[in-house]
């Protein structure tokens, strides 16, 4: 393999690993407040800013992991 092909590959496993964390961890959030809102409906909106808040922190670690994956990329 030559250096193109090679930084081609660190740039997909970059972003595609990058990714795969932060989409299970939203999953599981998501799962996790329509258990919460299921058991306790009157507490559905202090569950639903803490869920958005979570999901924000997740998707800030995929976000990071794109930027590495341009890097790589272009650099």
């Amino acid at each position: 393999m030559d250096t193109e092909s090679m930084k081609e590959l660190a740039v997909a496993l970059a972003i595609g690993l990058g990714a795969l964390g932060p989409g299970i961890g939203v999953g599981l959030i998501g799962k996790g407040a329509m258990e919460a809102m299921g058991r306790n409906p009157e507490a559905s909106g202090k569950i639903q800013t803490a869920m958005i808040l979570a999901i924000a922190f997740a998707e800030a670690i995929a976000i990071y992991a794109l930027v590495v994956a341009l890097i790589l990329k272009f650099v």
